[in-house]
């Protein structure tokens, strides 16, 4: 979790900085952090579309330029062709329904986090899928 912290510095988001880690077998697979794409602006460049119009966390993300952590690592992965079937996802936050999909449909098998979000679907997606979800303290 101390690694996903660190990784979370890179974030560009103005709202939140989430890292994630992803690992197999005690070894790192792929890291992410919560900003623009490629090439992209980011929100510390432009501002915040959905800080501009109030909107509340865990609502309309489809309005944020940004990708979430758990989103970058798996595409990290997939771009440098390492399977993460199988793989413990440790991040900073509890990932949101849409990042709980993508986990699900990528074989990771345990998530870790540390701070709650405000979306309970993706937890109650996590358990009818199998995943088994783990608050961990922030000491640990």
């Amino acid at each position: 979790m101390d690694i996903a912290q660190l990784v979370a510095k890179r974030s560009t988001c103005l709202r939140r900085a989430v890292g994630c880690v992803v690992v197999k077998d005690k070894r790192i697979l792929s890291t992410g952090y919560n900003g623009a794409p490629t090439g992209i602006k980011h929100c510390m460049e432009i501002g915040c579309l959905r800080e501009e119009l109030n909107i509340a966390s865990g609502e309309r993300h489809e309005l944020c330029r940004g990708i979430h952590a758990e989103q970058n690592a798996i595409i990290q992965a997939a771009l440098h062709g390492v399977s993460i079937k199988g793989a413990r996802l440790f991040c900073t936050n509890q990932p949101c329904l849409i990042c709980a999909k993508m986990i699900i449909n990528a074989g990771i098998i345990e998530i870790y986090y540390r701070d709650g979000y405000a979306d309970p679907m993706s937890m109650e997606m996590f358990k009818e899928a199998g995943v088994e979800a783990i608050k961990i303290n922030a000491g640990k």
